[in-house]
This record gives C-alpha cells, sequence and structure tokens, in this order.
C-alpha cells in the first residue's frame, strides 16, 4: 500500500451494495444500520460501540457503514433526525372549559409518542452531555412541547378574559414532562403528574373573568 493511502477506508464493492439493498425482504442495508446502530448506541453509549460491532448486528460488511455514513458521529445525527416529530394537534385533545382534562389527553399523547420511539429517546437522554447535536435535538423538542401546551391551555380555557400567565404554565408543565421522559428508560413514574396538572388547570381557571392588572408606567 502507498504511503499516502495507509488507514484509507476501503469501499464496499458494488455487488456488496445490491447485495445489502436486497436483503432481508427488501429492507435496506441503510436501514437496518441504523437500526442496529441504536440499539447499540442506547445499550452502550456512542463512544464504546466499534462501527465493526454495528456491521457485525447489521449483517452487512464493514465497509458499508462508511459508504452510507462517512463518519460514525453521521449516525448519531441520521437517527436523531429520524425521530418522530413531538407534535399533536391541539384541536383534537383540547375541550373549552375542561384544561385539566385537556392537559392530561396531551401529555398521554405524547407518552404515547414516547413510547413507540422509546429506544431512540433513551438514546437522545444518553448522548446529551457528550454530543452537541443531540443536544440541540432536546431542545428543540422541549420547546415544541411548551408550544403545544400553551396552544392547548389557551383553546381550553373557559371564555372571558385571561389574566393568568399561561406562557409560565405552559413551562412548569413541560418541565414536568421533560423530567417524566428523561427518566422513563429507568422505568420510573411520575405519581405526582395528575396533582400538578390539576395545581396548574386551577389556578389558570382562577385567573378568568377577572381584570388584567395594568402595571403602573
Amino acid at each position: 500500500m502507498a504511503p499516502g493511502n495507509r488507514g484509507a477506508r476501503k469501499r464496499p464493492s458494488t455487488s456488496d451494495v445490491v447485495e445489502a439493498e436486497s436483503a432481508d425482504q427488501g429492507a435496506s442495508a441503510r436501514e437496518r444500520i441504523l437500526a442496529a446502530a441504536g440499539e447499540l448506541f442506547a445499550e452502550h453509549g456512542f463512544n464504546a460501540t466499534p462501527t465493526s460491532r454495528i456491521a457485525e448486528r447489521a449483517e452487512v460488511p464493514k465497509g458499508l457503514i462508511h459508504y452510507y455514513f462517512r463518519r460514525k458521529q453521521d449516525l448519531l445525527t441520521a437517527l436523531v433526525d429520524g425521530l418522530p416529530d413531538e407534535l399533536v394537534a391541539s384541536d383534537r385533545v383540547a375541550v373549552r372549559g375542561d384544561v385539566a382534562g385537556s392537559l392530561r389527553r396531551l401529555v398521554g399523547e405524547l407518552d404515547a409518542r414516547l413510547e413507540s420511539s422509546l429506544l431512540l429517546s433513551h438514546l437522545l437522554w444518553r448522548e446529551a452531555d457528550t454530543h452537541v447535536v443531540v443536544r440541540e435535538a432536546l431542545q428543540r423538542r422541549f420547546r415544541a412541547v411548551v408550544e403545544q401546551i400553551r396552544l392547548v391551555i389557551e383553546l381550553a380555557l373557559p371564555p372571558g378574559p385571561a389574566s393568568c400567565d399561561i406562557d409560565t404554565a405552559a413551562l412548569l408543565l413541560a418541565r414536568v414532562v421533560n423530567h417524566r421522559h428523561s427518566v422513563a428508560r429507568h422505568g420510573a413514574h411520575d405519581d405526582e403528574l395528575e396533582r400538578e396538572i390539576s395545581f396548574i388547570a386551577r389556578a389558570l381557571e382562577l385567573g378568568v373573568g377577572k381584570p388584567r392588572k395594568v402595571k403602573p408606567a
């Protein structure tokens, strides 16, 4: 091998790619690689998982990983990009005059989405402290949850002028949901959630119909 080529990765042959793409009843090699990487990163951590182990679990040649993903970091980015979004149709869960029930339904929908992607959610929380792409994904998802809670509150509040702080209420409940999801991988359950929703809903409803205080100039 020439000195300039030492350490260069060997690209897989065309036959390797064709064979991998046609295997497992049409499941692409790329999908199998991502599935294997997600499982192994969640089980052992990103840094402790070599690409050779990913290739072994995905049942593809190791060089095929670098065909689809130039760097190991690109695998993590692709997994984050593939997470289901957290968007829930606000008008589907919100009922006018029932703030607590509306928030319960929203949280139930968010919990269901977490359950459908528990492995990848585990991966997010595990790698958040060491990888910027993961940390940014968690921040985006948190902001999306805050906005959804705010919209549901607005739709569910009884008619009348509202002097309550909807933005702060949405932020507080989003933090509760965030914590609940961050510990879900440990099988933990937040038994205080019902009381927290009831407390927030009651505080919001008490602020409806009362004149908003105007701060002096």
